[in-house]
């Protein structure tokens, strides 16, 4: 038990409002987003990042983390919140979820304020649109040590709970920037390392390119890939063999494979 006001009403006004969360122009209105279970808690705690209200179920068992997690949302004004199990059901849309909920503060890191020369890789994504694709990537980047990921476009939220979840706690350990088309190609003439492009027509393969410290992959949508005017910008475009009859890769996976690829040879 949190010790924490408890609501025990699925219409209470803060039950409605973290409901919310789930839609985009709600996160966008508020600047906040929703994460699920105490590991992920943790991991923002582990990068100074604090709830701005902690749900804590009334079934949830004691844990240190726990404790410092309730320690840590008071200490820095947060609202500590118990909750019965109808209201977590209600709040994550599932019907057994974590027992332990938590809002953050969205955070985005300017274009402008990116160091490329802090990290090996970097990614940049076109117009993805599948919030499990962009968590993945996420992940995927920090496990691969890259700085951050750069959303091209008309891309899907990074903060939306679908993202979130898929990114499993990388979301507060990796720098997300959003920039127009127009704004990152101006931005990437002062690249200083390699620019790499993903595309199927390519001729020169993932692993044969020379890439140069800091590397940044450019990865196109889910459906159409990368569109001419990135491609043309990157200092290289490279492919990744299909050896049998799939045409091509889902998104995170190519991502994957290209910054290991990238992180490997630097």
């Amino acid at each position: 038990m949190s010790d924490g006001r408890l609501i025990t009403s699925l219409t209470n006004e803060t039950v409605k409002a973290i409901r919310a969360l789930h839609m985009r122009k709600e996160r966008e209105a508020t600047g906040l987003f929703l994460a699920e279970g105490l590991k992920f808690i943790g991991e923002a705690l582990d990068q100074g990042r604090t709830p701005t209200t902690l749900l804590v179920g009334m079934e949830a068992r004691a844990h240190p983390l726990l404790d410092r997690a309730i320690a840590e949302t008071r200490r820095t004004g947060g609202d500590v919140v118990t909750v019965t199990h109808p209201i977590l059901e209600k709040i994550s849309r599932r019907e057994n979820p974590q027992t332990v909920l938590a809002v953050f503060e969205q955070a985005f890191t300017p274009l402008q304020a990116i160091d490329p020369q802090s990290a090996p890789c970097w990614v940049a994504l076109e117009q993805v649109r599948d919030p499990g694709n962009l968590g993945t990537i996420i992940r995927t980047a920090d496990a691969a040590g890259c700085g951050g990921v750069i959303l091209i476009g008309d891309c899907v939220d990074p903060f939306s709970v679908e993202a979130v979840r898929a990114t499993m706690g990388s979301v507060f350990a990796v720098a997300i920037t959003r920039a127009t088309p127009e704004a990152f190609l101006a931005w990437r003439t002062n690249w200083p390392g390699s620019v790499v492009g993903t595309r199927l027509d390519a001729t020169i393969r993932y692993r044969d390119a020379a890439y140069q410290r800091p590397t940044l992959v450019v990865m196109g949508n889910e459906q159409a890939g990368l569109t001419d005017a990135l491609a043309a910008a990157c200092d290289v475009n490279v492919k990744i063999p299909m050896r049998g009859r799939a045409d091509s890769l889902n998104l995170a996976v190519a991502t994957g494979i290209m910054v290991y690829a990238v992180t490997d040879t630097l």
